[in-house]
């Protein structure tokens, strides 16, 4: 059966494989999160407390994402994910055991975010680095946007049910669930028939970080990119803050906190189905600063909403802009790539998009200890903005590149290139 175009990648195996398996794995992490969120906050009424979550998992996330990606693109990318989805279940398996028992703390929640984040910068860039190898390259670009579409649906799903789950079962039930949603995705792997060639050289440690580092320096559309992402979500985060709203700010309760998880994650479903419908912009650098522009006022109403549907409303459309952005990003970040150096570039965006949010998370937490986290909200979208006006002159390389595939030599984009066969006029609107 022929599959629609927007679900085209979806007809090769081993990608189907590891899309499904992403999907339940994605779904657990979800029910994880709200979880840790809400326990943290429960243990100790802190908003500084929340914050230090997000610091707990940036630390890790920078320093180990960038090493993470040179292993990945030194060894066999299966049996990478095996062991860092095995390491991970069983992460998770211990934690609701302790917490079963009644024995969880703050410095036990904070050491099992670091552990989890430390091995996310091994998992999540092996995984980026994978999928150019299971579809061919005219459906890398679907491909991509799929993922994205998978793991929004699961923060949708994952959220609610968590809040839910918390309430009836307990905190200890939402990490069980998460642990059994390992062994899903490491099913997936093992049927995988795809062999994907390991490097026949020896393996180099410090100089492979160097030629990474230096390439995505030599490209300037690419760190441009990293930069902006990073800023964006480090002036303003929400999700460290969501427990807060829920209690204190919406008195939602915690199946009101899922529902606010869940928000942003909804309407990036829906910004992501109609990114799939939608023509190659023409612009997608510049689809991509304005979408943040966006989204950092999003937020910031957010912050002054005083109506629980208003609030969910703004998230989601927050999360919808999220996602023609993160569509655009990573499309543009692998076209810009080779293979040999998917690993390392890939690793090196991972610090950028998950150490950003995590130390936003931290930065409003501290911000709202202060001033309160309505003000923390409007503060951090009112920087996003300012930062995007900006790049229009530090980053120009973003706002005029055209979307063309780069040749491994360039330094630089070529920005007089059309695209063949974009569409006259972008997603966001604008030439």
């Amino acid at each position: 059966m022929r599959l629609p175009t927007a679900l085209a990648a979806l007809a090769y195996r081993d990608f189907r494989l590891l899309w499904a398996g992403q999907f339940v794995d994605m779904l657990g992490t979800q029910v994880q999160t709200v979880a840790l969120g809400w326990l943290v906050y429960s243990l100790t009424g802190s908003t500084a407390a929340l914050g230090g979550v997000g610091l707990a998992r940036a630390i890790p996330t920078i320093l180990l994402s960038i090493f993470g990606g040179t292993l990945a693109d030194q060894v066999d990318r299966r049996r990478l994910l095996l062991v860092s989805q095995s390491f991970l279940a069983g992460l998770s398996a211990l934690l609701a055991l302790i917490i079963s028992l009644g024995k969880a703390n703050v410095p036990i929640l904070y050491a099992f975010a670091a552990l989890t984040a430390a091995a996310a910068a091994f998992d999540s860039p092996t995984r980026q680095a994978l999928i150019p190898s299971l579809v061919p390259r005219e459906r890398l670009p679907n491909a991509l946007t799929l993922n994205v579409l998978a793991w929004q649906t699961a923060a949708v799903l994952g959220p609610a049910t968590g809040g839910v789950i918390i309430k009836v079962f307990g905190v200890s039930a939402a990490y069980w669930i998460n642990a059994a949603s390992f062994l899903v995705v490491l099913g997936a792997i093992v049927a995988m028939r795809t062999r994907v060639p390991v490097p026949a050289g020896p393996r180099r440690g410090l100089s492979a970080v160097v030629e990474g580092l230096e390439f995505v320096r030599g490209r300037a559309i690419l760190w441009q990119l990293m930069l902006v992402d990073f800023l964006a979500v480090l002036f303003v985060s929400s999700m460290g803050l969501l427990p807060v709203f829920a209690r204190d700010v919406l008195a939602v309760g915690s199946d009101g906190l899922g529902l606010l998880y869940s928000a942003p994650a909804a309407g990036a479903v829906a910004g992501s189905v109609i990114f799939t419908l939608l023509p190659t912009p023409r612009r997608p650098g510049r689809v991509v600063a304005l979408a943040v522009a966006a989204y950092g006022i999003s937020l910031a109403l957010f912050g002054m909403a005083r109506s629980f549907p208003v609030a969910l409303g703004l998230l989601a459309l927050a999360g919808g802009l999220d996602a023609v952005s993160m569509a655009m990003r990573h499309t543009v970040r692998q076209l810009a790539t080779p293979d040999s150096l998917r690993g390392r570039v890939g690793a090196l965006a991972s610090v950028f998009s998950a150490g950003g949010p995590r130390l936003g998370e931290f930065q409003a937490g501290m911000v709202a200890s202060v001033v309160g986290a309505r003000y923390a909200m409007v503060l951090g979208g009112g920087a996003c903005l300012l930062m995007v006006v900006t790049s229009r002159w530090w980053a120009r390389q973003l706002w005029q590149y055209r979307g063309e595939e780069l040749p491994e030599e360039s330094e630089e984009p070529r920005v007089e290139a059309e695209v063949p066969g974009a569409a006259e006029s972008s997603v966001a609107g604008v030439d």
